[in-house]
């Protein structure tokens, strides 16, 4: 077209020639007359300018408070650039810039759980009805010693109550850290927790000293289903966080370790914000629980049994008529309350719990109940 034009052909019967409209010709004459030939070519409709693209320095900062924070979303990050006082561009533009910035790690699809039938696990309506405590998976420090987190939340909230890293998992430390909360925090309602040790054993009705120790405090026990973490789901997402933002890389040795447990913690409750909680911090809603640590534990009464008898240290108890009854070593030199029935059968109970049935020949048969309720 453009050497017929030259040749002095005139453009309005070249345009229909071609079929184009006379302002196409133009523009195509124009194009040829500024590049030449490469001005024939398809060129770019990419906008030159783009009014609403994220200004650099807004960019800039999106990259460094990602990379601050790797394990924070879009929503995440806006907000806290928000409450920092900056202008954020919607969860979508910051999504592209992060991308952009290589700092998307491709994700494994998980699988997700189908409903199951309900449980006996209870919802809580409030801070303190229901607290969660676990031992995050071990792993190795830099000195190449082992560390186990002993992990305590607030289900409702959130709210990381407890995150302290042993060197083993021990019934003995984990009771002294629960102490501490509960002097601290308050007596929760019911403390959820696994089948493991040392929340539960495979002894009577699963108790260990600490699962004891929960119940002469008047707290309920609450067992997820062996095989269903999912029933847990808010305790073990936050372990994903835990993992993901203080053990890579792991500190050297126990004390280093526990220091960055302590600065995540805080970050965790007072700067990080929580989708769930319409983007709070766990700390703007959690608060302790109305029921104090009592001074001393309390003294177990049992006013509707017939007697009142301790626990040897081997576990058994001694009923007149029966002889000795195997119970548990978990409740050694504790006192369990016992009822005569109208078939003959001693009923045992400790605090809230009923144990069994005792029918003689050193032979207790277990009670399979729903855990109690909380007294508090």
């Amino acid at each position: 077209m453009m050497t017929r034009l030259m040749r002095g052909e005139r453009m309005v019967d070249l345009c229909r020639d071609y079929g184009i409209s006379r302002k196409t010709g133009n523009k195509f004459k124009e194009r040829f007359d500024q590049l030449g030939v490469a001005g024939l070519a398809d060129q770019s409709r990419a906008p030159r300018v783009i009014p609403h693209r994220t200004p650099p320095e807004v960019a800039e900062m999106i990259v460094a408070a990602r990379r601050a924070h790797p394990s924070w979303g879009a929503r995440k990050l806006k907000d806290v650039l928000e409450q920092r006082g900056h202008q954020a561009p919607s969860h979508g533009a910051i999504e592209r810039v992060i991308a952009r910035a290589g700092l998307v790690a491709p994700r494994k699809r998980r699988p997700r759980h189908a409903a199951t039938e309900s449980t006996t696990l209870r919802t809580a309506n409030a801070p303190g009805d229901v607290w969660c405590i676990d031992y995050k998976g071990q792993f190795r420090l830099g000195d190449q010693s082992y560390c186990y987190p002993l992990t305590i939340t607030d289900q409702f909230s959130r709210y990381v109550i407890a995150c302290e890293g042993m060197a083993a998992i021990s019934d003995e430390e984990a009771r002294e850290v629960c102490h501490d909360v509960f002097r601290q925090w308050g007596v929760p309602g019911a403390m959820r927790s696994d089948n493991g040790a040392p929340f539960a054993s495979t002894g009577l009705l699963g108790l260990t000293k600490l699962s004891a120790y929960f119940l002469q405090l008047g707290i309920a026990l609450e067992r997820i289903r062996p095989g269903h973490p999912e029933e847990n789901g808010r305790h073990e997402r936050m372990h994903r966080t835990l993992k993901a933002e203080t053990t890579r890389p792991a500190r050297t040795n126990l004390l280093q370790q526990q220091e960055r447990f302590d600065d995540w913690q805080q970050e965790f409750n007072h700067e990080r914000p929580h989708e769930a909680l319409a983007m709070k911090r766990p700390a703007e809603v959690f608060a302790a629980s109305p029921n104090a640590m009592p001074e001393q534990l309390p003294e177990l009464a049992y006013p509707l049994h017939d007697d009142t008898l301790r626990v040897s240290n081997w576990g058994d108890i001694n009923i007149a008529g029966l002889g000795p009854v195997r119970l548990t070593r978990a409740l050694a030199g504790q006192h369990v309350g016992i009822r005569e029935e109208v078939d003959g059968q001693w009923l045992v109970t400790f605090a809230s719990l009923d144990l069994g049935y005792a029918k003689g020949g050193n032979r207790l048969e277990p009670i399979q109940p729903n855990l109690p309720e909380s007294k508090l």
